[in-house]
């Protein structure tokens, strides 16, 4: 699902207008930094921007339409020209009395949008009014109030821009995921820019084991709460924690712009693995690991390839996997281990924050 940023126009992007309604084209100004921070957030971060704003009385003898539109399509032909364009503009030219359901802080006027799927616990309002931060609360999402008084739902108030480009470029890369079936019930939670703290129990003592890897070699915190058919077979819960701790990392990664993309490891111990990765979008497992035993540890063997099959079509990244080496244990231990660093390292983030692709997409 998207993350949005709805943001307010007057005293939000421009100054408040002089006479309460619209600056003239040679009389309207940006904020202070706003262009430059709304460019560093297109450009380094995946919200989508929506400008959502109160006009009372536009269209009407008051506030003629030739008022405001000059100056309106002037300030989004500059935003424009520097890279920043909304996806959606939604006007509400109601007045306060009528008490409209479209007008901030109603979400009326949003009712469409948000039906696309919008990841509102990840998404925030930007404004420099208390409706601002009402529509916030009525969303269900967070708030910065552009605003030198300070309210207790807003994340923070701040009259400097910047400060809002660095909090959301500074946001860790989250996700939650749910997974219930009528053999299994599945949680994960990651962060890939944790410290390595895990929290994991599928029942399954080996499983447990090597996903504990994971988060202390890829340097993510992972939680990972899993109950299923353990008595039938282990296969549905093994399955069902590599779908949705898949679908977890490609949630995390988000747009993917300004990561490594590939990652590559060969550790050597008495077991020889390497691991490739890529974060492409392409879900391919090229698995080159032979075990001479049935079982390793007290699960079926042929359940290792099974796992990373099932993480990678549900990540959307390629893997290739080879192993040998003498023990059955070591060997798959010793791929968990490359895998988590060659995690580590494809979703390293760099300075540039361009798509990792030629194709513009990933």
């Amino acid at each position: 699902m998207k993350r949005v940023l709805f943001i307010d126009r007057d005293s939000t992007i421009l100054t408040e207008p002089a006479n309460g309604l619209a600056d003239t084209i040679e009389e309207f100004q940006f904020l202070p930094g706003v262009i430059t921070a709304l460019s560093k957030i297109v450009k380094e971060t995946d919200y989508e921007l929506v400008m959502v704003t109160n006009q009372d009385g536009l269209g009407t003898e008051i506030f003629p339409e030739e008022m405001f539109w000059p100056s309106h399509n002037k300030m989004l032909q500059i935003l424009k020209g520097e890279g920043i364009e909304f996806a959606e503009i939604f006007i509400d030219r109601t007045f306060p009395e009528e008490d409209a359901p479209t007008r901030k802080p109603g979400t009326a006027m949003l009712t469409k949008y948000l039906a696309q799927g919008i990841d509102l616990d990840a998404s925030y309002v930007i404004g420099d009014r208390v409706t601002d931060l009402q529509l916030a609360m009525n969303l269900g999402c967070k708030a910065f109030f552009v605003n030198s008084e300070k309210h207790p739902y807003a994340v923070f108030n701040t009259l400097d821009w910047n400060d809002i480009y660095l909090y959301l470029k500074s946001e860790p890369r989250r996700a939650f995921r749910e997974r219930k079936t009528k053999e299994t019930a599945v949680v994960v939670e990651l962060n890939l820019d944790g410290s390595g703290k895990s929290e994991i129990e599928t029942g399954i003592g080996f499983f447990n084991h090597m996903l504990e890897q994971i988060p202390r070699h890829g340097g993510i915190d992972l939680v990972i709460r899993a109950e299923g058919d353990l008595g039938v077979d282990q296969h549905h819960t093994i399955e069902d924690v590599a779908i949705a701790f898949g679908e977890g990392i490609s949630e995390a990664l988000g747009s993917k712009k300004g990561i490594e993309r590939y990652g590559f490891l060969l550790p050597m111990d008495d077991s020889l693995a390497q691991v490739a990765i890529d974060l492409g979008g392409r879900p391919w497992l090229v698995w080159n690991v032979g075990f001479k035993h049935e079982m390793t540890g007290e699960i079926p063997s042929e359940m290792f390839f099974h796992f990373f099959k099932s993480l990678s079509d549900n990540a959307g990244f390629t893997l290739n996997i080879k192993a040998e080496g003498e023990n059955d244990h070591h060997k798959i231990e010793a791929i968990f281990k490359a895998f988590s660093k060659a995690l580590k390292m494809a979703v390293k983030k760099t300075d540039n924050f361009n798509l990792p692709s030629t194709k513009g997409t990933v």
